[in-house]
């Protein structure tokens, strides 16, 4: 049997490439992005209650990824891409339904605007545009589970690199964006197998390319510049 599911909403979020998102979401909570409805969902009653609740979770598409297909084994990132696994073990976005699952922090739910309901959230590892099929609370007693297995990710990821830059350099970006874009920089941005110190990258956050380079456990930051329109 098929299902047929459409948007209920989309994430507007800072990262308009895939480049440099954290690899899960809750990382970085400086990190905010809002959550526009669909027309057909804009009425404030489905959202009745949900400001009672301090997390929710998003079911969302990798819409980006669509083209690419899906593989039975992947090479998790986490194992250096030296190991092939069950995608079903993983969190790999090229998946069969290409379905996300992100726990995020409800930081306000916003009514009254042009766009009907927003939701303001934080934590959020989207894409800019990215599709939501479905939003549910999140409940501690049932959804939180400390003593669970990690699989073959037991322990947090390596410490975070030291971010070096000039403060002139920083001076583009709007001062409440720059926390945030400092610790997406920190997690260390790099595809995992291309680890390679001195060689320039660039990322898109919120309407900035921002190039950096890494050498060793120090990030460097190499200019800032605002996207053409």
């Amino acid at each position: 049997m098929e299902a047929t599911i459409r948007p209920i909403a989309h994430i507007r979020s800072d990262f308009g490439s895939k480049f440099g998102i954290p690899r899960q979401s809750g990382l970085i909570d400086g990190l905010t992005a809002e959550i526009v409805f669909e027309p057909f969902c804009r009425d404030g009653n489905a959202l009745r209650g949900l400001e009672g609740f301090s997390h929710i979770w998003l079911i969302w598409q990798f819409s980006a990824n669509l083209a690419q297909g899906w593989s039975p084994t992947v090479r998790p990132p986490r194992l250096g891409g030296n190991e092939r696994l069950g995608v079903f073990a993983t969190r790999s976005p090229f998946r069969p339904n290409a379905l996300g699952l992100s726990c995020v922090r409800l930081l306000a739910v916003e009514t009254g605007g042009p766009e009907g309901p927003i939701l303001r959230v934080a934590g959020a590892d989207l894409l800019d545009g990215t599709p939501i099929f479905d939003i549910k609370p999140y409940v501690p007693y049932t959804d939180a589970h400390p003593e669970a297995k990690s699989g073959f990710a037991p322990a947090p990821e390596p410490e975070a690199l030291r971010v070096d830059y000039a403060i002139e350099l920083l001076s583009p970006l709007p001062a409440e964006k720059r926390p945030a874009l400092l610790a997406v920089l920190a997690q260390d941005p790099r595809p995992r197998y291309q680890h390679i110190d001195g060689r320039a990258y660039g990322l898109t956050f919120a309407g900035f390319n921002v190039r950096f380079s890494v050498t060793r456990d120090v990030l460097t930051v190499l200019g800032i510049e605002k996207l053409k329109a």
